[in-house]
């Protein structure tokens, strides 16, 4: 095979990633994120995975305030005391190689469940007695408890705490700021009609329903300056009648661009409780779909917008067919990359490079290459 596609550098606003495979953000319910901080298992478990070859890592989901955590056990950014701990990790990775990126988010409605556990049954489902949600309007997800409203004052607030968090990101070295737009969170929530019934200026309309987050996204892009990459993961659709749609986040990804939005990292879901038709590579289409719309833009950084994609890719032959088809510019793969945290480099071996050099790993791991 011809040098793979995978292995390309990936630039991003100026920053340059040794390769096209990114490990997307897993929570990982750790009891070691004491207060929103990662601990030692945080820096041990990113950093094998930068060691593993991975060019780009979102550190899990970090809440932007205490009661935006979607489970007591997750990382935070809402305050300065998080920033050393978080600092840490993001010099794990780059001594990895690495860039490192950090998911900002908050639950909304879904915040405040219980951690996943396998051997526990009902975890990650229904709301911790006493924790308050809050949301776009007061429907709640299934099973967990009703959430407040937030007021027009209250959502100002939250667009501040986003900006606030991106700050702290900076200070600890982060390279990406991702913005939690998927899964059923509170900037998703917002965008749904299937959750979002407000008739005021956040409501109402595709443009009432995307005033959230136009905002956090310009807020965040002026907290973290010019030379940070900003991306946002998104959920395509709701797979749901009367939700997102394909042609709604296609839309929605012009408009995040021209409000700077580097990379669009496209899951779907999430939102409402629905038969998903997961499948190898079920995703795909939807990042092609965005990848297409913003097809000869410019950000404003003055670089063309990036799409990944991610959702059921386990083979380094598909990864690659989907770059070489042009329906992505970046593979994200995560449950695959639990099994085994040198994944990108079986991969690499699979796709017919056994150069560990050309491949940019660490030197240390080179007479490890097959032969």
């Amino acid at each position: 095979m011809a040098h793979p596609l995978l292995l390309d550098s990936l630039t991003m606003r100026g920053l340059t990633a040794r390769n096209r495979l990114w490990l997307p953000p897993m929570c990982m319910y750790s009891v070691t994120a004491e207060d929103g901080c990662p601990g030692n298992w945080h820096v041990l478990h990113y950093g094998t995975r930068a060691q593993g070859g991975f060019g780009t890592i979102i550190v899990e989901a970090s809440a932007v305030t205490p009661e935006g955590r979607l489970s007591p056990n997750d990382l935070g950014l809402w305050d300065d005391s998080q920033i050393k701990g978080h600092h840490y990790l993001v010099e794990a990775i780059h001594i990895g190689g690495a860039l490192a990126g950090v998911q900002l988010g908050h639950g909304g409605r879904k915040a405040g469940t219980p951690p996943w556990r396998p051997d526990v049954e009902g975890s990650r489902t229904g709301t911790l007695p006493g924790w308050e949600l809050v949301a776009p309007s007061a429907v709640p997800y299934p099973e967990h408890a009703t959430p407040q409203a937030l007021t027009t004052a209250e959502i100002a607030d939250t667009v501040q705490a986003f900006a606030d968090a991106a700050r702290r990101a900076v200070a600890a070295g982060y390279d990406v700021i991702e913005l939690h737009g998927a899964h059923g969170y509170l900037i998703h929530e917002f965008l749904s009609p299937l959750s979002n019934i407000r008739t005021d200026a956040y409501g109402g309309s595709d443009e009432g329903r995307r005033r959230f987050v136009l905002e956090v996204a310009r807020a965040v892009r002026e907290a973290i300056g010019d030379d940070k990459v900003l991306d946002i993961r998104l959920s395509a659709t709701d797979w749901a009648e009367g939700g997102i749609t394909g042609e709604d986040t296609a839309a929605l990804a012009r408009q995040l661009v021209q409000a700077g939005v580097d990379v669009l990292h496209v899951s779907t879901g999430g939102n409402a409780p629905t038969k998903v038709p997961a499948g190898p590579g079920y995703q795909v289409p939807f990042a092609a779909q965005v990848k297409r719309a913003v097809a000869g833009m410019t950000t404003p950084g003055g670089g063309q917008p990036q799409v990944v994609t991610v959702g059921i890719i386990d083979s380094g032959l598909q990864a690659e067919q989907i770059l070489v088809a042009g329906l992505a510019d970046a593979v994200a793969t995560g449950r695959a990359a639990l099994r085994d945290p040198y994944l990108p480099v079986r991969w690499t071996h699979e796709l017919g490079v056994n150069d560990w050099q050309a491949a940019h790993l660490p030197i240390q791991y080179w007479r490890g290459a097959w032969r």
